[in-house]
């Protein structure tokens, strides 16, 4: 025979049930805090490991190139027969084709204009070769290079751009895309914007935009930053983020 709770009883249970609960919560949040700093971390190094192989294909293949170069170059110059200069010239080629990818993976790794001309610059380049090649109309409003941007909120900025972009080639059917960043009062913002088919955001059975999207999510949550993104079928795509010119990431390194 099942017997009657009291009301202490009912309360203290109740209690025991919020105390569990509250547990729960504060476990979950600590998983999460560990998740997104380990998150975090990975991002980082990430970007270090970048910009080191960027270095060393920069110096020790392009190196080994440009001498493959200059030694073929001897070699054209001291031997006539038409049937070996012709060999050497389809050489040639191989090898400016081979110099032409080995910058083409040093600029995806780590693109230099972003360390030497500043964050406007790479965006610009970026931005106008990309949508060239696409054959999409680009509208890009930018300020001038000229306080210096922190190298991680840089290439966090720059990276957002580019995954943002990559899936409006990829993904919307764009025929004009518009990019404006402002570095008014104390923060950086971006809106990335496109006229393409648009998307539901809130639908978890497409695989393509929502890995992308909690990618560029974390790098704004970690540099303190507002993330926001409008689509609908049809109705194209408008991505904006501002960060704070302060914000680093939680990991100390930087790229």
């Amino acid at each position: 025979m099942q017997m009657t709770k009291t009301p202490q009883q009912r309360q203290q249970r109740r209690r025991a049930d919020a105390a569990g609960a509250h547990e729960v919560d504060l476990l979950v949040e600590a998983r999460t805090l560990e998740l997104s700093a380990l998150s975090s971390h990975l991002q980082s190094l990430a970007e270090k490991e970048k910009s080191e192989l960027a270095r060393t294909l920069h110096d020790e293949l392009g190196g080994l190139l440009t001498a493959a170069k200059m030694d073929l170059s001897w070699l054209q110059t001291r031997i006539d027969k038409p049937e070996y200069q012709e060999r050497l010239a389809q050489l040639g080629s191989v090898l400016d084709e081979a110099m032409s990818l080995k910058r083409r993976v040093v600029e995806e790794l780590r693109p230099s204009l972003l360390d030497h001309f500043g964050l406007s610059t790479a965006l610009r380049a970026y931005v106008d070769s990309a949508c060239a090649k696409a054959g999409v109309a680009a509208d890009i409003r930018l300020p001038e290079d000229g306080k210096s941007v922190p190298k991680d909120i840089a290439i966090a900025v720059f990276r957002i751009v580019q995954e943002g972009l990559n899936n409006i080639m990829r993904h919307a059917d764009a025929k004009h895309v518009t990019l404006v960043l402002t570095t008014d009062g104390d923060e950086y913002a971006f809106t990335l914007q496109d006229d393409g088919r648009g998307f539901d955001p809130n639908d978890t059975t497409r695989n393509s935009w929502p890995h992308g999207i909690m990618g560029m999510q974390h790098r704004v949550r970690a540099l303190g930053g507002r993330f926001s993104l409008e689509s609908a079928p049809g109705k194209g795509t408008t991505l904006r983020v501002a960060v704070p010119m302060a914000g680093s990431l939680s990991d100390s390194g930087s790229p």
